[in-house]
């Protein structure tokens, strides 16, 4: 019985060497194959990883092209098919002025952008010739957001094809790393496309939804350029809301607009107030109200230099109102958070108003943001 223990045990220990041996030599192998070939296997995963957000990229750039396409169809009534037209708009680009000498950049920046802006609205109007003033409005804007989601899936293809081709990981690699962010924007776009296509409200129009609100009922004067402004009674002072012309895409000069209502009073503004869209931290609810100094205003910084320059040259106190969101809640349909917290932005304004101007003053209140579904 011991001699037939004995042979068993033996029999055991050794199928345990055995596997022991077979799971180091696999190890062993892992190991020699993940420090010559580990960085090359990390490099394809990452290349997989980027593929895949291409592919998503390349599904959205194409259905933005046939919206834009579709919409130009339904609306502008064409008599022969705008894709070519409509390639040839996806693909534009505006060039910087020269900045070797900075002096006078401002205006040659704005200049270059006047000559973008009507450039475009008369592509626009050659595409879609049954569109009226509104309709040409929102149809750029569609196509703006086209151009986005080209532009974003051009870019992220030269960086894939250009670390493929040379098989760099760092290239791939900080590819991959912002992807998530590239993807973010992407899809904030791409919900935009309906927006813009309807001409309904978005998120970026908080600012003007609030002038509009404030000026309801009082008569709207148009100000250079494609905004208007309404003498208002706003708790025993006289507001002048301006905001850009409704109800088309359209943003406006808000500059420009803000320059000439202070010119026309004589620099008599006892403060200006500018509402405008923020973009939210991670962790901030949608919809919260802040409070600030200076111009609250996106975009190249034209506008942002022109109210500067306005009120340092008549030492008018310049305030801030923001509401806070996402890229993705600035470009896509409002959402009920923004459009609740519209009246308590109009008590924060309201707060400011009372605390930093007396009665009979003049204060001018600027609604900033693109102005699409809202009117006067």
């Amino acid at each position: 019985m011991l001699a037939q223990l004995s042979i068993l045990t033996n029999q055991f220990g050794g199928t345990g060497d055995i596997v022991t041996q077979v799971i180091y030599g696999i190890s062993l192998l892992f190991f020699v194959v993940f420090m010559f070939y580990g960085q090359r296997i990390q490099m394809y995963i990452m290349i997989r990883e980027v593929e895949n957000s291409l592919f998503k990229l390349k599904f959205m750039k194409d259905e933005a092209k046939k919206t834009a396409i579709e919409t130009i169809k339904e609306i502008g009534k064409p008599s022969t098919d705008p894709t070519s037209r409509v390639d040839r708009y996806l693909d534009y680009f505006t060039i910087a002025p020269q900045s070797m000498d900075p002096a006078g950049i401002v205006n040659k920046l704005d200049h270059i952008l006047d000559i973008r802006d009507a450039r475009l609205k008369e592509e626009v109007k050659l595409m879609a010739p049954a569109s009226d003033e509104v309709q040409v409005y929102n149809l750029e804007n569609t196509l703006e957001a086209a151009m986005a989601l080209n532009f974003i899936y051009k870019v992220v293809r030269h960086y894939y094809l250009q670390g493929k081709k040379t098989l760099s990981l760092y290239t791939i690699m900080q590819l991959q790393m912002i992807l998530p962010l590239v993807m973010k924007e992407a899809e904030a776009y791409s919900s935009a496309l309906k927006a813009f296509a309807l001409g309904q409200p978005i998120g970026d129009g908080a600012g003007p939804l609030i002038a509009a609100k404030l000026m309801h009922g009082y008569e709207a004067k148009k100000v250079p350029k494609d905004c208007v402004v309404a003498k208002v009674p706003f708790e025993g002072r006289t507001a002048l809301i301006l905001k850009a012309e409704g109800p088309g895409g359209n943003v406006g000069k808000p500059g420009e607009a803000v320059k000439t209502v202070i010119e026309q009073n004589k620099g008599k503004i006892a403060a200006v107030i500018m509402i405008d869209a923020g973009l939210k931290l991670e962790g901030e609810l949608v919809g919260e109200i802040a409070e600030g100094i200076g111009a609250a205003i996106g975009g190249p910084g034209v506008d942002a230099f022109k109210i500067e320059e306005s009120i340092v040259e008549y030492k008018i106190p310049l305030y801030a109102v923001i509401i806070k969101e996402d890229i993705g809640d600035a470009v896509s349909m409002m959402r009920k958070e923004i459009s609740d917290a519209v009246d308590k932005a109009i008590e924060r304004v309201k707060t400011v108003v009372m605390e930093k101007t007396k009665e009979g003053d003049k204060v001018i209140i600027v609604g900033v943001g693109n102005t699409i579904g809202i009117g006067q």
